[in-house]
């Protein structure tokens, strides 16, 4: 019988129309998608799902179709078909019965992104307990990244976003993995806003220790910063008191602080793929304009804002000038920030490690602990534990893949990148 001959199949099946669940499982080789359909062509039948993955070589290809209709071939010789070819091409076929289409997923729909270094058997089926324990169903998981963490996505349904989180922040943080949960959507493709703090989080440094040891103060610098960690000054009180203790050194260290800076490992590829992606990206930072103007430069970010040393006569004077950027500060600057980039809050991303970027971090859609103390990591939608930056990429839902195929196309076009991250 010729195409032209074959009678339609149903377009969409309801729940009482036969279906066939088609497996295809073997080595993998160039062909095998294209060979099956051709096979199931001959008989008529309509493609309703299909979802195939390979893993180390292995492929497992399936594929629901619509059963045999007019009475011209039966289902009988369809099976008989698939197999001959399977076995002409040494792979294996299961073909299953049943009706209809996939149930449909519940609702309350999510990504749960799960990053390990390594990631175990364990902590994989303590958080798949997780989920299946908060009432959700594990509709797909696939691999984002294997290095420098390995990271896996699960696609969720049949749980809200918020309870699922709670659940798993839990468990994650019991058993050594991180775990970031977004809710399903459009907003989660929108073009974004990524602010960040510096100190310790896109640097690895703390800039006003850079500044002491300059001054020669650096015991006095730390005993300040004792007192604000044990909670005997804020951190206003705490700025003012190290700030004063750089009074009278000379403009000139800014250039050697600023020499001195250490991007956090991944800090480039992150903005940089961000960057691609049309996103906007910014710092906020307790510490002074004098790196942050200089860091805005050198990385081609969108906003920035912190502190500013005051200098006279060429000396530092050992005040800062203008707004104070506190807690308090960081979160406004973070709606500012969103305001004028024309993004919601909702689509915003904050990353920072202390207390005083706490604000931020709730203020955010998605707000991220980066290495950073256990009252932040506890407060924080999802923690980063890794001393890699661009991990953050993988909780964007951003593959390892895709950011090493974006630096072969520009090193293509313009030559080399700059990947020295660190």
């Amino acid at each position: 019988m010729s195409t032209s001959q074959i009678p339609p199949a149903t377009a969409v099946p309801g729940d009482d129309v036969p279906t066939l669940l088609v497996k295809i499982f073997g080595k993998d080789r160039p062909g095998i998608t294209a060979g099956l359909c051709d096979t199931l062509a001959a008989y008529g039948v309509n493609i309703v799902d299909i979802e195939q993955v390979v893993t180390r070589g292995r492929i497992v290809l399936c594929v629901l179709v619509t059963a045999p209709t007019g009475g011209w071939t039966s289902e009988g010789d369809l099976r008989a078909t698939v197999h001959s070819w399977a076995d002409s091409m040494r792979l294996q076929a299961e073909i299953i019965s049943g009706r209809g289409d996939n149930r449909p997923r519940g609702t309350g729909r999510s990504h749960v992104t799960v990053l390990g270094h390594p990631l175990t058997a364990e902590s994989t089926a303590r958080i798949a307990a997780s989920i299946t324990g908060s009432g959700g169903n594990i509709d797909r998981i696939f691999r984002l990244a294997k290095y420098p963490v390995t990271a896996v996505e699960f696609e969720v349904s049949g749980t809200e976003t918020s309870a699922l989180r709670t659940a798993l922040v839990t468990e994650a943080a019991g058993i050594g993995v991180d775990v970031a949960v977004v809710a399903s959507g459009l907003q989660r493709r929108a073009q974004r806003l990524v602010v960040m703090d510096v100190d310790s989080t896109l640097i690895q440094d703390e800039v006003i220790e850079l500044f002491a040891a300059h001054a020669g103060c650096e015991a006095e610098v730390a005993e300040v910063t004792a007192r604000a960690m044990r909670g005997e000054l804020d951190f206003e009180q705490s700025l003012h008191a190290r700030v004063a203790l750089l009074a009278g050194i000379d403009e000139s260290v800014v250039d050697k602080v600023r020499a001195e800076v250490r991007l956090t490992p991944g800090a480039r590829t992150l903005i940089r793929t961000l960057k691609r992606l049309g996103y906007q990206v910014g710092v906020v930072s307790g510490g002074f304009t004098q790196v942050t103007d200089d860091l805005k430069d050198r990385l081609g970010l969108d906003f920035a804002s912190a502190n500013t040393l005051e200098v006279v006569d060429g000396k530092l004077t050992g005040r800062v000038v203008g707004e104070v950027v506190d807690r308090a500060g960081k979160a406004r600057l973070l709606r500012r920030f969103a305001a004028e980039a024309g993004v919601p809050l909702v689509q915003t991303v904050a990353i920072g490690d202390g207390a005083n970027d706490l604000d931020m971090l709730n203020a955010a859609g998605l707000g991220v602990a980066f290495n950073a103390k256990p009252v932040v990591r506890e407060a924080a939608h999802t923690a980063v534990n890794v001393p890699f930056l661009d991990t953050v990429l993988y909780l964007l839902g951003i593959t390892r893949d895709e950011v090493e195929a974006a630096d072969t196309a520009v090193d293509t076009v313009d030559g080399p990148a700059d990947r020295a991250d660190g």
